[in-house]
């Protein structure tokens, strides 16, 4: 099969034939239809990502993707040949221990989880993949109308879904979406509509995705200015009074200004989830934060469960999977798709390996 290998050590990234996998136990083998792209994976194989331990060399990257199951491994049981499903990247060790070793699937895993990494680092950026059956979800035969590209739209609500699950996000509550102009927040903003959200206020800085925003009904949109207090009263306002949840997805950002406003604008008893990836302490106001009852929660990815729970959504026309642009490209144009993949409030981007 076609499958693209990374080396690390060089790096190098090259579209090679290789010989096709075999399922293992506890494992299913997919013909991919459809493998989305993270916007940060052209830097994540140049090797410009500080913070991330890729596998070992040579690996296919990918960490997600929707195909049909061309075989099953050992210890599998209701996952059947023919069936179209979701495979995603996060998965967690299945041992009955305190803290069992997680990882996302040829991508990164904190140096403990080195072994599971490895044991784990064939992505979905070719022809066939293997994927562990805790990370693969089969899709409802209602959505069979929907082509794999489209569906996969689910995959970006995925990690944003996971912290309002976590942060126990009820119908009708005001939400802030901190980072709303990024790829993660902007599937935010569906999730939240999907879930009942009351009233949504969209902050980031990005004017021109911000207005796009501003025309979906329930979001207001909150431009950040730097100013934490003048921006923590913006989206105090905008939420009619304090939000009683707020959901942090700032990308890469080297200050917190704009986490500090959006925890000071939660009312009494609020939760602030934290997903993104800030690389500057956040300073906390120990009385204050006392005072007001709120939450602050640190949170990665998402359950076991949430693929399927999301395909719910979709198949009750409650998430919209047509609000999100879609461009896809073939396995070989890997290099282009990472380049558009980059792109601020650019299209999500599917490479399509058949």
């Amino acid at each position: 099969m076609k499958a693209w290998r990374v080396e690390m050590s060089g790096p190098t990234l090259r579209l090679d034939d290789v010989p096709d996998p075999v399922a293992r136990p506890d494992s299913v083998l997919i013909r991919v239809q459809a493998c989305m792209l993270v916007s940060y994976l052209r830097e994540y194989v140049r090797g410009e990502l500080p913070g991330y331990n890729p596998p070992a060399d040579p690996f296919t990257p990918g960490t997600s993707g929707i195909g049909v199951v061309e075989a099953v491994g050992d210890n599998v049981y209701d996952l059947r040949v023919g069936q179209r499903v979701l495979t995603t990247g996060y998965v967690l060790a299945a041992e009955n221990v305190a803290e069992p070793a997680q990882a996302l699937l040829s991508m990164t895993a904190a140096p403990s989880s080195m072994p599971l990494l490895n044991a784990w680092r064939e992505g979905t950026l070719a022809e066939l993949a293997v994927a562990p059956i805790s990370a693969v979800t089969p899709i409802p035969e209602s959505l069979d109308a929907i082509p794999s590209e489209r569906l996969s739209v689910v995959q970006r609500c995925l990690v944003p879904f996971g912290g309002m699950q976590r942060g126990r996000l009820a119908p009708g509550e005001a939400v802030i979406i901190n980072g709303a102009t990024g790829d993660f927040g902007g599937a935010a903003v569906q999730v939240a509509l999907a879930m009942g959200a009351g009233r949504i206020v969209a902050g980031g800085r990005n004017e021109a995705i911000l207005a796009a925003l501003g025309k979906i009904e329930r979001v207001i949109p909150v431009r950040f200015t730097g100013d934490v207090e003048a921006d923590a009263a913006a989206l105090r306002d905008a939420a009619g009074g304090g939000a009683q949840f707020a959901l942090d997805m700032i990308g890469d950002a080297t200050d917190t200004a704009a986490t500090q406003a959006t925890l000071a604008a939660l009312g009494r008893g609020g939760r602030l989830v934290l997903m993104g990836s800030a690389r500057a302490p956040l300073p906390i106001d120990y009385t204050e934060l006392m005072m007001t009852n709120r939450e602050i929660i640190g949170h990665f990815m998402y359950t076991a469960g949430a693929p399927a729970q999301l395909l719910t959504l979709v198949a009750a026309g409650l998430l919209d999977l047509d609000s999100v642009d879609v461009a896809s490209y073939p396995l070989a144009d890997l290099p282009a798709a990472m380049d558009a993949a980059a792109q601020p409030g650019g299209p999500l981007v599917v490479i399509r390996p058949n």
